[in-house]
């Protein structure tokens, strides 16, 4: 249940308010800069600030898939852009202990129709807005106190200002979220997994295509990024909730070192040049779930909101459409917030509940928890490509993606 007590001192005007201008974005990966970008196009003054000292690169591979989610990026005018970014990654084949392929998954199933790597997508968005919006970086919200005319913001190194909205981009651990709506605990949904993924050299001698190794309740992956000039890996493995510091590299290592070290193919070299990554990521897997979006002149946007979990491939694509949606409703309703913010969740809430369903169960397809099952479902994955239905789950997510009616809301044309 939704915590109902405010975390921002909030006084109803007994006017209407003047119309919202300027806006604070806290996040800088996917929804804030995409949310920057349209809010000028719409007339507003977009702000954002990161906690990272600069932009992260990295990560791993995001997927776009649908009219959707290309006529958005068609419409910001970086489609092409993004498409010479792609990441080109063919089927991903999965292998035993030896290296020996022993089934292959087609591209579709996990790439859509155009993959990047996630650090090329926040740098391309980065890109088209940082010569029209301001950009913080090293700094963090610390409060947020709401009055008639807009919202008081205080930094943990920057000076206090004021905005007449506040969005919280910032992720699946929305700090945003957590100082105006309450404890993550009460709307991240664990889905019984964690992930940690860093850039690697390509050994393998991978050609734009991956593999995969299974064992219980664990999933090592290796494929080749940036024309085959180097590689991500990306170690699965299911626990419950872990109580471990985000910000503790050096403990998250570890950990995964304990539980991956002689699992098997090539964990443990792959463990040895986690040690020299530069860009080492490890999180949970998780979905938010809220019964509503926003509270007086804050509103949440992407993962933050309605994160249906990096198993999904769903993420980015949302967050884009719910970015391109929330600034024209602002601009549709001329700044009026309560308007625009009610309009924004209506469009939204269930296209993001659809999406949200495709990782429903993902997670234990990625990492069964017994031998039993991952030896199953490798030989499943085997007989797959002949079987009939093969390509319905490329399909149902193609429909989640797709299930959406976008409004026109008269932006001018992109001119990048």
């Amino acid at each position: 249940m939704e915590n109902t007590t405010p975390h921002t001192a909030s006084a109803r005007p007994a006017h209407p308010a003047r119309p919202a201008r300027t806006v604070l974005i806290s996040g800088a990966s996917v929804a804030g800069p995409a949310l920057a970008f349209w809010l000028h196009r719409h007339g507003f003054v977009p702000t954002v600030v990161e906690r990272a000292p600069a932009l992260r690169e990295g990560g791993y591979a995001v997927d776009f898939r649908g009219e959707a989610h290309l006529t958005v990026l068609r419409r910001m005018g970086i489609l092409d852009e993004l498409r010479a970014a792609r990441t080109g990654t063919g089927s991903m084949s999965y292998v035993d202990s030896a290296g020996r392929p022993r089934a292959k998954l087609p591209a579709d199933l996990f790439a859509g129709d155009l993959e990047v790597l996630r650090g090329d997508l926040a740098r391309i968005l980065h890109d088209a807005t940082k010569e029209h919006t301001e950009y913080v970086f090293g700094d963090s919200v610390t409060s947020l106190t709401e009055d008639a005319d807009g919202v008081h913001v205080t930094f943990e190194r920057g000076a206090p200002r004021r905005f007449d909205l506040v969005v919280g981009a910032d992720g699946l651990h929305s700090h945003t979220r957590g100082l105006v709506f309450g404890p993550e605990e009460r709307f991240v949904r664990h889905l019984g997994v964690h992930c940690a993924v860093f850039t690697t050299a390509n050994h393998l001698g991978l050609d734009r295509t991956g593999h995969a190794y299974r064992t219980a309740g664990r999933l090592v992956a290796v494929y080749s990024a940036r024309g085959n000039t180097e590689a991500k890996a990306v170690f699965y493995f299911a626990s419950p909730r872990l109580d471990l510091d985000r910000h503790d590299v050096a403990g998250q290592q570890e950990l995964l070192t304990e539980r991956f070290a002689g699992n098997g193919w090539q964990s443990d070299h792959l463990l040895e040049q986690m040690r020299h990554a530069p860009d080492f990521h490890f999180d949970s897997v998780g979905q938010v779930c809220m019964d509503g979006w926003s509270r007086g002149r804050v509103v949440l946007l992407g993962d933050a909101a309605y994160s249906p979990s990096s198993l999904s491939g769903m993420g980015s694509g949302l967050a884009l459409v719910g970015a391109y949606v929330l600034a024209g409703e602002l601009a549709a309703a001329r700044g009026d917030h309560r308007t625009a913010f009610t309009r924004y969740e209506r469009e939204m809430r269930g296209y993001a509940e659809g999406c949200r369903k495709m990782g429903d169960g993902v997670a234990k397809l990625m990492v069964p928890g017994s031998r039993l099952l991952a030896g199953l479902l490798n030989r499943y994955y085997k007989v797959m490509p002949y079987l009939p239905g093969k390509e319905m789950a490329a399909k149902i997510a193609r429909r989640a993606a797709e299930n959406i009616t976008l409004r026109d809301y008269a932006a001018e044309p992109a001119t990048r």
